[in-house]
């Protein structure tokens, strides 16, 4: 199988090597600067899991010949539409798509240029960075890749996906349930970003501080109460997880967005929380610590993007 990773940065980059360093067929579609980079220094991850250094096969846009098996789209979702147009010429009418981007608004997205047949659930779990030496450092050992059919049924594309994925030294998982997999995700994406985000701390931080707990909880509870009206409620041991998570005493977690967000880097302000607090405005929830995360992440994107 062949599959082609969409972006080489702190999660495609990681995902991607592993499966590179593993022996399996894969190559990196990037932009031209990030394919110098890459051809100069070659793709090194730093992690707690073994060190490497690769010299993965590269394309740029303009150099797609024929369809892949398999796409794996890791960017940003402020840059999904570029990425979209860049990776088109290699979606044959049986490629899957496979995108592990934060929210669920790309999955209508990627429906509407491509069909529902290319689509394939993903959802990933590692906390990796970029840093200022090109490197993919990973954070922790949580390194997770699950898949699967939208409707939840097996297939063979799947099954041979699943193969693809086993022995390259992360957790792959084929998923029956992947689309409830996805909005918990977005249950802990929203909820970290906007508990962290808001207060400009880290979880621990917040938890020594006054109300801090239940700030964070009654956070949780209205990203939860949105999820559960309009998508797939989650799973009780999920939740119970994710308020252990959110309230850690001395827990130095933090979000992607607050990352982000420390480094002056643009934040996905509008996929994470602006899209969840529109579907609570259309089904009448009221969101007041949503809605108050929104516009105080907004105004620090909106001076990102002034500069």
């Amino acid at each position: 199988m062949r599959l082609l990773v969409v972006g080489a940065g702190s999660t495609g980059g990681y995902f991607g090597g592993r499966l590179a360093e593993a022996g399996r067929d894969v190559t990196f579609l990037v932009r031209p600067a990030r394919a110098a980079a890459l051809r100069a220094d070659g793709l090194q991850i730093v992690s707690p899991h073994g060190d490497v250094t690769l010299r993965p096969k590269i394309v740029t846009a303009d150099e797609i010949r024929d369809p892949y098996d398999a796409v794996l789209v890791t960017v940003k979702a402020y840059s999904l539409e570029a990425a979209l147009n860049d990776l088109a010429p290699a979606v044959g009418p049986d490629t899957m798509i496979l995108p592990v981007l934060n929210g669920m608004k790309h999955v209508d997205v990627i429906k509407a240029r491509f069909g529902e047949k290319a689509l394939v659930g993903c959802v990933c779990k590692v906390a990796t960075i970029v840093d200022e030496q090109g490197r993919i450092v990973q954070l922790n050992k949580l390194q997770r890749l699950s898949y699967g059919e939208m409707d939840g049924s097996p297939s063979r594309r799947t099954q041979a996906l699943d193969e693809l994925m086993q022995g390259a030294g992360f957790e792959a998982r084929l998923s029956s349930a992947i689309v409830r997999e996805m909005w918990e995700k977005w249950i802990l994406l929203a909820a970290l970003g906007g508990i962290t985000g808001l207060m400009r701390g880290n979880i621990g931080e917040i938890e020594a501080a006054p109300e801090g707990t239940n700030f964070a909880l009654a956070f949780l509870d209205e990203v939860v109460s949105v999820v559960s009206a309009v998508g797939v409620r989650p799973d009780d041991a999920y939740l119970a997880d994710a308020r252990t998570l959110v309230t850690e005493k001395g827990s130095p977690q933090t979000s992607s967005m607050y990352r982000d967000l420390q480094k002056g880097a643009p934040v996905e302000v509008d996929q994470i929380l602006g899209d969840l607090l529109a579907r609570a405005r259309k089904a009448n929830i009221s969101t007041p610590l949503l809605a108050a995360a929104y516009t105080n992440l907004s105004i620090y994107q909106n001076r990102v993007s002034a500069r």
